[in-house]
């Protein structure tokens, strides 16, 4: 029987790199992964590499210019025609994309000695974990010193709509159409529903986004959410809130969905569905709960502030735990608990995670909103800068969105940034770095900033604090 210093279930952006930590601090490492690609091919890499962030960045890039060549570059003075769609050669190079990052990381196991062990995992208590294959055989068990559950989440379900991923599809499949749908329907608004709802909308479908909730991005700051709303609309992406589906019909390719808002019955006819309402943690066979791991009562893996479980020498991290569902929190979980293990004292600041919602212009956050602030109670003030004034953004054709910037009104602490624009997702490190060191708004806006770039949004919107805009 094979035994490790660390085992690591699951091998997505928190296992993968717990895994590799683990193994850089001198620790015999071993990580098992039940991932199997389209080919029928063990992959590394878990959903976001393989059928969440990595692939829905790629199409949201191809989209982005094939819309761009489409319909803005003769803004710029540039003439196009005959431009058309390759869907196939689109979903071809996703593909590439995945497999070479994906193969990326077997190497960066083999070059850092962790040991990859392809099969589903199972705990059977006493530290010791069984692997099965693909048919349920069982391969080996190992034993190890130390276990770190990174099992990722998998996508949420309405009750009674059956996932077909034929008509109906969930996340997964809405990234490997074989066809662009004439009229597609999303279910959930959240950062996934929107992120393919760009994607398909650009191509050329017409989409439809239903919402239960009654606000648009209720965990984004709303001045921020109301200018995206706006301009998401201006892009012809459908957004109804307030709608709770209460039904969907299938009859041959004839799909409907009912839903109720405001107290009154709608029919939406549509193409194909996507449902989108979130995820949930992949707990199922684990055996968790039969080896006395505690589990909250949505399923997620109840965890200290170390992300260790109720058994002192079991972790868990990642979307397992709850918390922001996001790869790069993840990793950092990953990284801590590794040299958690290793004796160093580690721990993630979960109040500099970034938030970012890939559509254009993109979403971007990090610390708290001004309405948390007010429900808190807490005195602030607050700079507004918009991408209109910036000579960059202007430069590129792209004015659309602004930079929002909390700060403490007694200590002028960084309390919260806010971007909704061109390259948000970039910028946003700049804000999440100066509150990890615990700068001030004044910090931000006597740092110098190159002329001209996006990130003179961010100086402004700092000077605005106070009330010094100069380009404004």
């Amino acid at each position: 029987m094979d035994r490790y210093d660390v085992v690591v279930i699951g091998g997505g952006p928190g296992g993968y790199v717990a895994a590799i930590r683990a193994a850089q601090l001198g620790l015999t490492t071993a990580c098992i992964d039940a991932w199997v690609d389209a080919a029928g091919k063990p992959a590394l890499g878990g959903v976001c590499l393989n059928v969440g962030c990595i692939p829905s960045k790629a199409l949201l890039d191809s989209s982005h210019l094939y819309e761009t060549i489409g319909r803005h570059t003769k803004d710029h003075g540039i003439a196009v025609s005959g431009l058309s769609l390759d869907l196939p050669s689109m979903m071809l190079r996703k593909d590439k994309v995945v497999r070479t990052l994906t193969q990326g990381i077997a190497g960066l196991f083999k070059k850092n000695n962790v040991a990859w062990l392809a099969g589903r995992a199972r705990l059977l208590g006493d530290m010791r974990v069984s692997v099965t294959d693909r048919t349920g055989a069982e391969a080996s068990v190992i034993t190890a010193s130390h276990i770190i559950i990174a099992t990722g989440s998998v996508p949420a379900a309405l009750p009674g709509i059956e996932i077909d991923n034929g008509l109906i599809c969930d996340s997964t499949a809405a990234l490997a159409f074989s066809e662009v749908p004439r009229r597609l329907g999303i279910i959930g608004a959240g950062a996934i529903g929107l992120e393919l709802g760009s994607v398909w909308r650009r191509l050329g479908s017409e989409v439809v986004i239903l919402e239960a909730l009654s606000e648009f991005l209720p965990g984004a700051d709303f001045e921020i959410a109301q200018a995206a709303a706006k301009e998401l609309a201006r892009q012809d992406l459908a957004i109804r809130l307030g709608c709770t589906v209460t039904g969907v019909t299938v009859n041959g390719t004839d799909l409907r969905v009912a839903y109720q808002k405001d107290q009154g019955q709608h029919d939406l006819a549509v193409a194909r569905l996507i449902v989108a309402v979130g995820r949930r943690p992949n707990t199922e066979g684990l055996g968790l709960v039969e080896c006395g791991i505690n589990l909250d009562g949505r399923g997620f893996v109840e965890v200290d502030d170390r992300c260790r479980t109720n058994l002192r020498d079991v972790f868990a991290i990642g979307d397992v735990i709850g918390g922001p569902m996001l790869a790069h929190k993840a990793s950092e979980e990953g990284m801590a608990v590794a040299e958690t293990i290793a004796g160093h004292a580690t721990e993630v600041n979960y109040a500099c995670v970034p938030w970012i919602i890939y559509t254009w212009p993109e979403v971007a956050w990090v610390g708290q909103t001004e309405q948390s602030l007010k429900t808190n109670g807490t005195r602030f003030r607050r700079g507004v800068f918009p991408f209109l004034a910036s000579g960059r953004a202007r430069a590129m054709g792209e004015t659309g969105g602004l930079v929002k910037i909390l700060g403490d009104a007694e200590s002028d602490a960084l309390l919260g940034v806010h971007i909704f624009g061109p390259n948000a997702s970039e910028l946003i490190s700049e804000a999440v770095i100066a509150m990890e060191f615990g700068a001030s708004t004044e910090d931000l806006a006597r740092a110098i900033h190159a002329h001209p770039t996006l990130a003179e949004a961010m100086h402004e919107a700092a000077l605005a604090v106070d009330n010094r805009t100069i380009n404004l």
